[in-house]
């Protein structure tokens, strides 16, 4: 299985910073580590170009992102402040996902070990999202022939607001995202399916409607699944306010795996978002997430 990183996904950010960037390294780190991954099977990605990025945002956006006019507000709402290496990464984040949306056509699975950066707007970026890698791939799978519908489903704790905003009203583009109710962003933006949770969902609930909306996802016939596999529905994280606990994780995870293994719908996999306390017990859920991937896959 091909999975890609690169070292520039570890931003460098100012001291006391409260976004975890640590956790991508730390992820790479522990999948290695424990043996959920080889070496061999890491890949760095080429940055993805503007041409490209310019596919779901606007050329003014891209191109103020890329030579540092970007308005100073559009940054406070993305909340990184602008350098040369934040252009790298948010460049390179893309690719990966396009490099990991290629190869899951290929050989039925691949990942990304960051992206799924779902808040960023057609010209603007916000939420720790400075381009939308989730849309940009779907419209490039789209306008070069490799499919015909693509599906998102987008389990972040987070609602995509991003992803409804660009993709939004396509009738080969389907996206189900499932979310806390009360939780950023507080507009949210309709997406195909929206399933708003209330604070403190445990397992039980949240995945008493997950199933029957992975069902319909797939009833679609999507080309590809491109899953936002975010872990901040955790209890113990500090921006999720819903209550799953790992093993709910877990069975999350596996509904998803299962539906696409079973239907023969390619897989590629988005790392989203993670903020537990400490952010080890974030590092572990991605970490169980590809454990999980692998075992189903028999990879």
């Amino acid at each position: 299985m091909k999975v890609f990183y690169a070292d520039i996904y570890v931003l460098p950010l100012p001291p006391g910073h409260r976004f975890p960037i640590q956790k991508y390294r730390m992820v790479r780190e522990a999948l290695l580590s424990e043996g959920v991954l080889r070496s061999d099977e890491l890949i760095i990605p080429q940055a993805a170009t503007s041409d490209i990025i310019k596919l779901a945002h606007t050329a003014e956006y891209v191109d103020a992102i890329y030579d540092g006019t970007v308005d100073r507000l559009i940054m406070r709402r993305i909340g990184f402040p602008w350098s040369s290496e934040l252009v790298i990464r948010a460049f390179t984040i893309v690719g990966g996902a396009l490099a990991s949306a290629q190869e899951a056509l290929r050989a039925g699975i691949a990942g990304n070990l960051a992206g799924g950066t779902h808040h960023a707007l057609p010209n603007a970026g916000e939420g720790f999202c400075v381009f939308n890698d989730l849309a940009v791939v779907a419209l490039y799978l789209l306008k070069q022939g490799l499919v015909r519908r693509v599906a998102i489903v987008d389990l972040d704790v987070h609602q995509g607001n991003g992803n409804a905003a660009i993709l939004g009203g396509r009738d080969d583009v389907y996206i189900l995202s499932m979310h806390g109710a009360k939780n950023y962003p507080f507009r949210k933006v309709p997406s195909t399916e929206d399933i708003d949770l209330p604070d403190n969902t445990e397992d039980e609930e949240y995945l008493r409607l997950l199933k029957p909306a992975l069902e319909r996802v797939v009833a679609w016939k999507p080309d590809i699944v491109l899953y936002q596999a975010g872990v901040d529905p955790l209890k113990e994280d500090t921006l999720g306010r819903l209550s799953l606990s790992m093993n709910g994780l877990a069975r999350r995870d596996q509904l998803v795996f299962e539906a696409c293994q079973t239907h023969g719908i390619p897989l590629s996999l988005a790392m989203g978002g993670g903020y537990a306390q400490p952010i080890d017990q974030t590092v572990q859920a991605h970490v169980q997430t590809y454990r999980l991937l692998k075992h189903v896959y028999g990879v």
